[in-house]
């Protein structure tokens, strides 16, 4: 492995030796390219640069108990990254493509995944660019795959620690039947102002609600919310929350520790009533959410300081099977050899 201080890495760039790279022109794919460049040279004109025609993934690469390097249920990342294709009408990679870069992308950086007791991963960073040079508001028929990675450490330094979070309804996340349910840049970028505006208030993230009527609970900055009440895992549904893969393996495990599972609709006003509520994600598997506060009404709706049981033993199943500590009885791990 590199010589680096594993255990100091944050959640940011830190680069690595390879990335992959495969282009979309006349019809097909073009073979898999592995460059240690890490600019991509780009017209002027290019469509993704203007329009926004981008989608991206992330997803992680864990070192595990017994030495063996996992993936985290790749062909999820790949489906979901077709589905941001067809919404923004950019050409699909085949998710066996996506694998085959993804597993080779980890095996030139082999020495970038960080050793099992550091509590860091290879971070892989997939994105779907449209190509086409042009003007004027089109799709594009032409487009660049391009796969990255970089050591990144456990999102909380020292173990879990719960958040605060803000309602504010000044801005949305998505709009209905947008581009919400699929991961693309735009979503990213218009949650910027109102993350800051958190941060500037001493928050952690905003808890978005719905476009339409304000009233119903959507994401958790750019993570999915859950709650815990009565022997029941609650997250919502709406047309424009992205399905996080994390999300559903929690709801896999939580039915496997017998918990019962609803997605549904959750209004703000039941927010008071859950035991636990958290925040879901790739970057921090689980934030715990010790409060909410609404900035509309001026009212706190408060969980606690202390991570709540449900909360940590998701966490802990989700993790040893991402490390390899237990057996993987759902399949979601692929050993990269």
């Amino acid at each position: 492995m590199k010589n680096l201080d594993w255990k100091s890495l944050g959640f940011d760039y830190y680069g690595s030796d390879v990335n992959a790279r495969t282009t979309f022109k006349d019809g097909e794919w073009s073979p898999l390219e592995y460059t240690s460049d890490e600019y991509i040279p780009m017209h002027m004109a290019t469509s993704c640069l203007h329009y926004g025609l981008e989608a991206f993934e992330g997803m992680k690469a864990f070192r595990g108990a017994d030495g063996k390097v996992r993936l985290f249920r790749p062909e999820e990342n790949g489906k979901r990254l077709q589905a941001s294709a067809r919404k923004l009408c950019l050409p699909e990679p085949p998710v066996e493509l996506f694998i085959e870069a993804c597993c080779e992308v980890v095996r030139r950086n082999i020495d970038y995944v960080p050793p099992y007791e550091s509590g860091a991963s290879l971070y892989l960073r997939p994105t779907l660019i449209g190509t086409k040079v042009g003007l004027g508001v089109k799709s594009s028929p032409e487009a660049m795959l391009i796969i990255f990675c970089s050591p990144v450490g456990p999102y909380f330094k020292g173990g879990m620690k719960t958040i605060k979070v803000v309602i504010d309804r000044e801005q949305d996340r998505a709009a209905p039947r947008g581009t919400g349910d699929v991961k693309v840049g735009g979503n990213y970028a218009a949650s910027i102002k109102s993350g800051q505006k958190a941060h500037d208030l001493g928050y952690s993230n905003v808890l978005y609600v719905d476009a339409a009527e304000h009233n119903y609970i959507e994401e958790c900055g750019a993570a999915n919310f859950f709650g815990i009440k009565n022997g029941t895992y609650v997250t919502p549904v709406s047309p424009s929350i992205l399905p996080s893969i994390t999300n559903k393996s929690l709801r896999t495990l939580a039915e496997d520790m017998g918990l019962k599972v609803e997605q549904r609709p959750i209004p703000v006003s039941e927010l008071p009533t859950f035991e636990e509520a958290g925040a879901c994600g790739t970057a921090a598997v689980i934030s715990p959410i010790e409060s909410v506060f609404d900035l509309d009404n001026g009212t706190t709706v408060t969980y606690g300081t202390e991570v709540g049981k449900t909360c940590i033993e998701l966490y802990n199943r989700l993790q040893d099977i991402q490390y390899g500590r237990v057996e993987d009885k759902f399949g979601w791990t692929l050993v990269v050899e």
